[in-house]
């Protein structure tokens, strides 16, 4: 990031956001818009990327526009596809048998404790 400026006013509205007074949402709006708005921004070949990771990390996955969260969750799968290997796939077999097998034993444990008739 090379405007001084937006750095000092990302700082500002964080602290507004962690304080609560400021909802994430309108924090990266206000970004956008000085983004779009300020020459040194609109000359800054990394903002955007940088701006994404911010968006990122402020806003809760529920409020990230649906559109970039379905082009992250398809980037997503395309990196693990690449990365996944036959030992991969095995564990995470296993690994949902032992969650069937867990949530089957807690449903007993809740019929112990219901009430009965």
């Amino acid at each position: 990031m090379q405007c001084e400026r937006l750095i000092k006013m990302i700082k500002s509205w964080y602290l507004h956001v962690r304080e609560e007074t400021m909802a994430p949402a309108r924090m990266v709006s206000f970004i956008e818009e000085h983004a779009e708005s300020c020459d040194i921004c609109r000359l800054d070949p990394d903002l955007k990327e940088e701006i994404s990771k911010i968006t990122e990390l402020i806003l809760p996955e529920s409020k990230i526009p649906k559109a970039v969260r379905q082009k992250s969750i398809e980037e997503e799968e395309v990196a693990s596809e690449e990365e996944v290997t036959p030992e991969d796939e095995q564990e995470e077999n296993e690994d949902t048998i032992d969650d069937d097998a867990e949530e089957e034993e807690e449903l007993n444990i809740d019929d112990d404790l219901a009430p009965k008739a």
